[in-house]
């Protein structure tokens, strides 16, 4: 087994998976713990960048809600050597695409580029999430910001369906909450909370840098220590990578259900139930029962609700997965007529699955769908970097692609059955956002 990087010796290369499983994957620890991941694609002309942060909104107390978020704003605004243009123009004058984006537990900052202009990306990116200077008046000018991103949000129901759903789940613990904080959270953090917030999380033990394109390993981790080096962010060569995160699970609700009322032509509703952690062996067969019921136009939602009844434009289930649990359950849109139908339905295929799972000739499509999905969707440099980069920080696992399709190939259907029937034995949780009274009863939903 490969090790961990924790068990790497700072300074050494490992293979991860060679390009015969799927792809050549390395990595090599640099003093100070910092992890640099790479997967060489010979066969593009372009390379996709980023440094990936083990923080997100669940590392928040009550007061920080929004933190995590605010921060990823604040690095844009300039550096030790860059104003915010100096950071922007140069990207832009290349053609590059550069962004980030904050989660419920990690924070990534990326870049896509041609080959030619990899230095700059990591020169860039490397600059503003090391030595960002989050000066006061950058903080304050990025609060309007933030406050026009919550009330675009809000304005969008079937996002804000999710932020509820998140809620009633998991109700006012870290994953319960939003992880683009509210308004008085984020009119409350001053730009020293933030400066705070940013010592305490970005270093270089809680960092990954994950690269997948035209590239060669060691020119990377060349690049890489040159713009860490800059600011002293590797630390002393005795460093060890930092310990595994700690965790507080995400206290599990049964049956409550989050009511949003807004003037709304279409209802939208998100119908779940805890899920599996993200390295739980369980979650194969979660993903086949989830592709079944709702991951396409042959999924029994599908059929049922859209094809067969006329009922809704869209229609599907999921299943989200964080390091010690996850939710799994089915989203909805629908005229506010038809929720109480459209809810009735999707609860009965919850409990038929629940107790009977799903055919045979349901495993084998979902099997192809999700065989079919994982590999289309790693034929761009983008999503190369992603999965190499969110295994790492996650949890230090990296399957190659041979061993992800033998693990779908090897899901059973009594592993589909007991699955469903483990995760749907408690009441579920519900989150309605549509024109409905404070006393419109849904109850009956979840019971």
């Amino acid at each position: 087994m490969t090790p961990t990087a924790r068990e790497q010796r700072p300074g050494s290369t490992l293979t991860l998976t060679r390009a015969s499983e799927g792809g050549l994957v390395r990595r090599t620890v640099l003093p100070g713990g910092l992890r640099v991941v790479t997967e060489q694609m010979p066969g593009v002309r372009s390379v996709s960048f980023g440094i990936w942060v083990g923080v997100g909104s669940r590392d928040e107390s009550p007061k920080q809600m929004g933190a995590a978020h605010y921060l990823e704003h604040a690095l844009f605004k300039g550096t030790r050597r860059r104003e915010a243009l100096d950071i922007s123009g140069p990207m832009d004058a290349v053609g590059g695409d550069m962004n980030a984006f904050t989660s419920k537990e990690f924070t990534c900052y990326y870049a896509h580029v041609l080959d030619s202009d990899l230095p700059l990306a990591v020169d860039i990116i490397g600059d503003l999430v090391t030595s960002a200077l989050i000066r006061d008046v950058d903080v304050e000018a990025e609060r309007g910001v933030i406050f026009e991103e919550i009330a675009m949000r809000d304005d969008d129901s079937s996002d804000l369906v999710h932020d509820e759903f998140a809620s009633a789940l998991y109700g006012d613990t870290p994953l319960g909450r939003s992880i683009l904080g509210t308004h008085e959270t984020i009119a409350a953090l001053t730009p020293a909370n933030v400066r705070a917030f940013y010592r305490r999380r970005y270093t270089a033990d809680n960092m990954v840098v994950a690269v997948a394109g035209n590239v060669e390993h060691a020119a990377v981790v060349r690049l890489v220590r040159k713009a860490f080096a800059a600011s002293d962010a590797l630390g002393p060569a005795e460093r060890r990578p930092c310990a595994p995160r700690s965790t507080r699970p995400g206290r599990r609700s049964s049956g409550q259900v989050r009511l949003v009322h807004k003037a709304t032509e279409q209802a939208t509703v998100v119908l779940g139930v805890p899920g599996v952690a993200r390295d739980d062996d369980r979650r194969f067969a979660l993903a086949t029962l989830s592709t079944a019921l709702g991951g396409g136009m042959s999924s029994r939602l599908f059929q049922e609700i859209r094809e067969n009844r006329g009922l809704a434009y869209s229609v599907f289930s999921f299943a989200s997965h964080y390091i010690d649990t996850g939710m799994f359950g089915v989203f909805a849109g629908c005229l506010p007529s038809k929720v109480d139908e459209v809810l009735a339905l999707c609860r009965d295929q919850l409990d038929q699955v629940s107790t009977a799972g799903i055919t045979d000739e349901e495993l084998v499509r979902a099997k192809g769908q999700l065989r079919s999905s994982l590999v289309l969707g790693l034929e761009d440099t983008s999503s190369r970097m992603s999965r190499i980069g969110k295994s790492e920080i996650a949890t230090g696992e990296l399957l190659s692609i041979d061993e992800l399709l033998a693990r779908i190939a090897a899901v059973t259907p009594d592993d589909v059955r007991d699955v469903a029937a483990t995760l749907l034995a408690a009441p579920p949780s519900l989150a309605v956002v549509g024109p409905f009274s404070d006393d419109q009863d849904f109850a009956s939903f979840i019971a």
